[in-house]
């Protein structure tokens, strides 16, 4: 495919110009038109509550209030800038909903530093020693695409294919240590370094004519590990660092992904032995399709992030909430126990 055609394949990605759209327009409407927060709260009654308890308080793990300081914003004061655009519109498509006067902190981009107050971000360290790294659903027109693969896994090349930016010394070693293997076909798509690595890039179509996929983080989170784990094709890589809105942590080794060690050495004898194991490769990915699956019903994820965004606020000492006990364990079990009896 042409290198400009590939910029406007949509087949198993977002279309960027109608997620902007969509922003923009939402952002043109004006706070007295939308529904009240609680008419749509009130909707986790059609849902396992249980279900959306667990994810809400996965994200949101603030078990103590703590107040923010003064040099947080004011969600009136919350605007949208060119750098930051698609945190902007994913942050602002729930917080409309919420009073212009409450205040909030969040960090946009990487995450360089602990943060200090509970703060709205894309992604935390999943080793970390404080819960005010508080997940939103952030970025999500490049994070979470899903594929629509109708290709057996039986039929795809025994390759492991690999194409991203390759800057950060994890992705480097792995070059180096794999870049000519004959069960490899990997490539870089920035053309500021290592000439020799340099490629073109791959549609995610192309990426799916392989049986392997690798998802080695970069700065952050693996970025291609939602539409990998949508199709037919295996993941492969170390185990995560670090956790998003897809639940990393969660993911079970060999159940969801191929898992290497982080030195990467057992590379091939992992690829051999999935290429020979065919039924087992199969359950990975009908594993992996079913992990995929619960992050695309729009309804129950519009809920979550509004209900995360509710407990912050509510945690932070800014409001009250009809919604507490959804907050805690203890609380919600006597709660939900009691509505199903």
């Amino acid at each position: 495919m042409n290198t400009f055609l590939k910029k406007f394949e949509f087949k198993h990605r977002n279309n960027k110009q109608v997620y902007y759209l969509k922003g923009a327009l939402r952002n043109l409407v004006p706070s007295f038109l939308l529904p009240p927060l609680n008419q749509a709260l009130v909707k986790i009654k059609d849902f396992d509550v249980e279900y959306i308890r667990d994810r809400v308080n996965y994200y949101n793990s603030l078990s103590e209030t703590q107040h923010l300081s003064s040099d947080s914003v004011a969600l009136q004061d919350f605007k949208l800038t060119k750098k930051f655009s698609t945190y902007y519109f994913d942050t602002h498509e729930y917080s409309r909903f919420f009073d212009k006067s409450l205040r909030i902190k969040f960090v946009f981009g990487d995450v360089l530093s602990v943060p200090v107050e509970p703060s709205l971000l894309k992604y935390r360290p999943i080793e970390r020693t404080t819960n005010n790294y508080v997940l939103l659903k952030l970025n999500k027109v490049r994070l979470f695409n899903y594929s629509k693969d109708n290709r057996k896994f039986e039929d795809k090349k025994n390759i492991l294919i690999g194409r991203g930016v390759v800057k950060v010394p994890v992705r480097i070693r792995f070059y180096e240590k794999y870049f000519n293997h004959p069960l490899c076909d990997l490539g870089q798509i920035n053309k500021d370094k290592n000439p020799q690595w340099i490629k073109d890039k791959l549609t995610i179509d192309e990426h799916l004519d392989y049986k392997f996929v690798l998802c080695i983080e970069g700065y952050d989170i693996a970025s291609n590990l939602r539409w990998v784990m949508s199709s037919n094709s295996l993941a492969v890589m170390p185990k995560p660092t670090f956790d998003s809105w897809y639940m990393e942590t969660r993911l079970i080794p060999n159940y969801h992904y191929v898992e290497i060690k982080d030195d990467y050495s057992d590379l091939e004898e992992r690829l051999q032995y999935y290429i020979k194991h065919t039924d087992e490769a199969l359950q990975i990915t009908r594993n992996a399709n079913a992990y995929a699956r619960q992050f695309q019903d729009a309804k129950r994820e519009d809920l979550i992030s509004l209900l995360v965004l509710e407990k912050y606020f509510y945690k932070t000492g800014q409001k009250s909430t009809n919604y507490a006990w959804l907050f805690d364990d203890k609380k919600a079990k006597v709660k939900i126990a009691s509505s199903s009896s």
